[in-house]
C-alpha cells in the first residue's frame, strides 16, 4: 500500500513518465557477504530505483542531508551550520539554473533515470516514515537531485572559498560538501609483464558524510554493468569499472571560477557599471529557516545578481562569481553515459558532453587503450587581465561565455611508456618525462593549470623508475606505498626537521633520534611516523591560527621537537609512541591502529579524537584495483568501513581489519556468480 501511496505522489510532479516508471517487484537487490549491494533489473530505470532503495537502506540520513541541501533546508535539521549550506545553495541560484534548463537539456532517457531514482527514494521515505529527518522533505524529484549535483560541482570549483574570501571570512565554508585528494593509476601493455592492464582507483575522500564513497553494482538487461563507487544520493557509479573499461577520479585545481569587482554609480548604489552603460543589479530577497534551541526561526537576507554572476555586496565592495559549473546541469546524465559506455569512442563521446566541470580522469579499458585527461569546464578569456586575482567587472571585455572544447584540454592517450598517472598535481607530469604533455601548450595564466609536484607524485616517479616492466604484485605495492618521497614537497617545507642532531636540544635525544632514524614509511610500528604526525598537525593548527612561515627554521624545528615530546608525555605518558597508538580508525565502538599520513600515497589524514589520540577523517576510503584480462576483469575492492552507515548492521565496520592491513576482498560482475554467491534476496519494498 505504501509503495502504491509513492507512485501517486510521483504522478503528481512526473504525469508523463509514472506509467514508465517501474515495478519494484521487477528488482533484484542482491546482497553479498559483504553487503554490499548488487541491483538487477530488466531497464535502466528499475537499476536506478532499486539503488535508490539500497542506498537508504545503509545510509539514508546522509542521502537525507545532500537532499536537505540541494532543497536549502538543511538548516531547519542542523541549525547555523545548515544554514550557511542554504545560503550557498540560494546565492548561487542553483535551482534556478535547474529549473531554465531542465526540459530542454536532459534527454528523455536520463529523465526516466531520475524520476525512477526519486520514486525510489520517495517509497523508502514512505515506507520509513520514522527514519524521515525533516518532515516537509519529501518528495524528493529530479530536480531537487540535480540542484544538489549543481552545488556540489559549484562548491568543487571553489565557489564557497570564494565566498569566504570575498566576505573576509563571515561566511563559512560549506564544510563537508567538498572533495578531497586522490590517486589513478594505469598501466597497459607496454609496461606490464603478463601484457594485461591494470588500473587503481584510488579516491582520497572523507571517510564519512556526503562525498564519502558508497559501494555497489548495477546490472541492467539494457546493458547497464558496472561496479564502483558513488556518493549517497547519486543514481549512478561516479568511478569504477564495467565490463570493457574503467576509470579514476582525482581533484584537478586548474582555473575554473572568477571573483570580479564591480564599479558601483556613486549616484545609485544598486547599479553597476559595464562598458558605458549603468546596469541594475537584481535583488531578491531569500529566506533561510534555522533550529535553533530547538526552535524554528526565518531570517531574511539579500542577494543579488548582475551579467557577472551571482553577486554579494560587502563593506569592501561588490563582488561577482562566475564558474562554469553554475551554466550546466547534465554532469549526472555524464556519468551515467559513462558508466554505460563500451570502448574508448563511446566514453571520448561522453566526455564530449562537457558537463563535468572538474576532476581529472585516469582511464583503461580491456583493449589496451589507457588515457588521461585534465577535465574541467575552462573559460575561454581573453589576454590582458590578471585571472588569478580579483578581475575588473567594469567591461564586457572580461565577460567570458565560452569554454574550452574537451579535446583542447591537457590529455594523453596510450603514451609510449606505457603508463598514465596523477595525485592531484601538475598534469603536465602524467608519464615519462619524454612521453609528457608540453605545458607550453596549455600553462598561461588564462587557463591556470597546475604546475606543481607534491609527495605522492614525487614518491611515484621514485618508485616507477624501478620497473621496466611491473607484475601485478609491483602494481599493488605502489598503490599501498607509505614511504614519503627523499625530498619532501609539503606546502611548509619541513626537510630541516631530518637535519637535526640528537644533541642540539638536551633531554630530547631520544625524540630526535627516532624522527632522524626514521625510514619516512608511516606504518603502524614507526615511532618516527608518529613524532611527524604530532609535528605536521602541530604545524597545520600554527598555520590556521595566523602564521605564515614557508620554512622550517631549525630554531622553530627545536621548538616542534619539544612540543611533540610534552604532547606525548601528557597523552601517553611516554615519549616513544608508535603511529598505531597515536592513529586509528574508529567506528562505533571498534578501534584499530591505522598506518598513513598526509600526502603518502597511501594517504590519511586525521583530527583530534580522544586521550591524545587522532582519528582518520580522509584519505584512503574506497580503492578499487583492476586487472583487464582476455577471460574479463578480475576486480578487487575495499571499503574503510563496511557496506553499511547502519550501526545495527553487520556490515557497519566489517571490513575495517582488512583495510588497514591494506588487503582486499574479491568483486565480480558476473551475474550470474553474484546470484550463486548471494546471502540474500529481496525486492525494494
Amino acid at each position: 500500500m505504501r509503495i502504491k501511496i509513492c507512485f501517486l505522489i510521483a504522478a503528481l510532479y512526473a504525469p508523463s513518465l509514472v506509467a514508465q516508471l517501474p515495478d519494484p517487484a521487477t528488482i533484484d537487490i542482491i546482497r553479498d557477504k559483504w553487503g554490499v549491494p548488487h541491483i538487477a533489473a530488466k531497464t535502466d530505470a528499475g537499476v536506478a530505483y532499486g539503488l535508490a532503495w539500497a542506498n537508504a537502506e545503509d545510509d539514508f540520513k546522509t542521502i537525507q542531508l545532500g537532499f536537505l541541501a540541494g532543497k536549502a533546508m538543511l538548516g531547519v535539521y542542523s541549525g547555523k551550520s545548515g544554514a550557511t549550506v542554504d545560503f550557498v545553495v540560494q546565492f548561487l541560484q542553483c535551482r534556478k539554473i535547474v529549473d531554465e534548463r531542465y526540459d530542454k537539456d536532459i534527454s528523455p532517457d536520463y529523465k526516466l533515470i531520475l524520476e525512477s531514482y526519486a520514486a525510489g527514494i520517495n517509497a523508502y521515505a514512505n515506507a520509513h516514515p520514522h527514519e524521515v529527518l525533516v518532515k516537509n522533505l519529501f518528495p524528493v524529484t529530479p530536480k531537487d537531485m540535480l540542484t544538489y549535483s549543481v552545488l556540489q560541482l559549484a562548491i568543487s570549483s571553489g565557489a564557497d572559498k570564494a565566498l569566504r574570501e570575498i566576505t573576509g571570512g563571515t561566511v563559512p565554508l560549506a564544510t563537508g560538501f567538498a572533495p578531497g585528494g586522490s590517486n589513478g593509476y594505469a598501466f597497459n601493455s607496454k609496461k606490464t609483464k603478463d601484457g594485461n592492464v591494470y588500473l587503481a582507483i584510488n579516491s582520497h575522500q572523507p571517510l564519512e558524510g556526503p562525498v564519502a564513497w558508497y559501494e555497489a553494482h548495477l546490472m541492467s538487461e539494457e546493458g547497464w554493468n558496472i561496479l564502483g563507487a558513488l556518493f549517497p544520493g547519486a543514481p549512478s557509479i561516479l568511478h569504477g569499472c564495467n565490463e570493457n573499461l574503467g576509470w579514476a577520479h582525482t581533484v584537478n585545481n586548474p582555473d575554473k571560477l572568477d571573483v570580479y569587482q564591480l564599479e558601483i554609480n556613486p549616484a545609485n548604489e544598486n547599479q553597476y557599471k559595464l562598458d558605458d552603460h549603468w546596469e541594475t543589479l537584481e535583488e531578491s530577497t531569500i529566506k533561510l529557516k534555522v533550529k535553533m534551541m530547538g526552535i524554528h526561526i526565518t531570517v531574511k537576507r539579500k542577494i543579488w545578481n548582475s551579467k557577472f554572476g551571482p553577486t554579494l555586496v560587502t563593506k569592501k565592495g561588490t563582488f561577482a562569481i562566475r564558474t562554469g559549473a553554475l551554466m550546466e546541469i547534465r554532469a549526472l546524465e555524464q556519468w551515467y553515459r559513462m558508466n554505460k559506455a563500451r570502448n574508448f569512442t563511446e566514453f571520448k563521446r561522453a566526455l564530449s558532453m562537457g558537463a563535468i566541470s572538474g576532476y581529472n580522469i585516469v582511464y583503461a579499458d580491456k583493449y589496451d587503450t589507457i588515457y588521461y585527461i585534465s577535465n574541467g569546464k575552462i573559460p575561454v578569456r581573453k589576454a590582458g587581465y590578471e585571472w588569478n586575482a580579483t578581475v575588473p567587472g567594469n567591461t564586457s571585455q572580461a565577460l567570458w561565455s565560452e569554454f574550452y572544447t574537451v579535446d583542447q584540454l591537457p590529455q594523453l592517450v596510450n603514451p609510449a611508456s606505457g603508463y598514465l598517472y596523477n595525485s592531484n598535481h601538475s598534469p603536465f607530469n602524467a608519464t615519462a618525462e619524454v612521453n609528457n604533455i608540453s605545458a607550453g601548450t596549455y600553462n598561461d595564466k588564462a587557463m591556470g593549470y597546475e604546475t606543481h609536484d607534491n609527495n605522492r607524485s614525487k614518491r611515484f616517479m621514485e618508485l616507477i623508475a624501478q620497473y621496466p616492466q611491473l607484475s601485478y604484485e609491483d602494481f599493488k605495492r605502489i598503490k599501498y606505498d607509505l614511504q614519503l618521497p627523499q625530498k619532501l614537497a609539503y606546502q611548509t617545507d619541513a626537510n630541516a626537521l631530518f637535519q637535526l642532531s640528537p644533541n642540539d636540544l638536551p633531554g630530547h635525544q631520544e625524540v630526535i633520534q627516532n624522527l632522524i632514524s626514521w625510514d619516512r614509511k608511516a606504518t603502524i610500528e614507526s615511532k618516527g611516523a608518529a613524532i611527524f604526525a604530532i609535528i605536521y598537525y602541530q604545524v597545520v593548527n600554527e598555520q590556521a591560527g595566523g602564521a605564515t612561515y614557508r620554512t622550517l627554521t631549525k630554531q622553530k624545528c627545536l621548538e616542534l621537537i619539544a612540543f611533540a615530546k610534552k604532547y606525548m608525555l601528557e597523552n601517553f605518558g611516554r615519549a616513544n609512541v608508535t603511529l598505531g597508538e597515536y592513529q586509528k580508525l574508529v567506528r562505533g565502538d571498534k578501534r584499530v591502529s591505522l598506518p598513513g599520513l598526509p600526502d603518502v600515497i597511501a594517504a590519511m589524514h586525521s583530527v583530534p579524537d580522544e586521550r591524545g589520540t587522532m582519528r582518520g577523517n580522509q584519505g584512503e576510503s574506497y580503492i578499487e584495483l583492476v586487472k583487464f584480462t582476455a577471460a574479463g576483469p578480475e576486480i578487487e575492492t575495499i571499503h574503510c568501513y563496511g557496506a553499511s552507515n547502519n550501526p545495527n548492521s553487520e556490515h557497519y565496520a566489517d571490513q575495517m581489519n582488512l583495510f588497514v592491513e591494506q588487503k582486499t576482498k574479491p568483486m565480480t560482475l558476473s551475474k550470474e556468480k553474484v546470484y550463486q554467491e548471494a546471502k540474500r534476496i529481496y525486492h525494494p519494498k
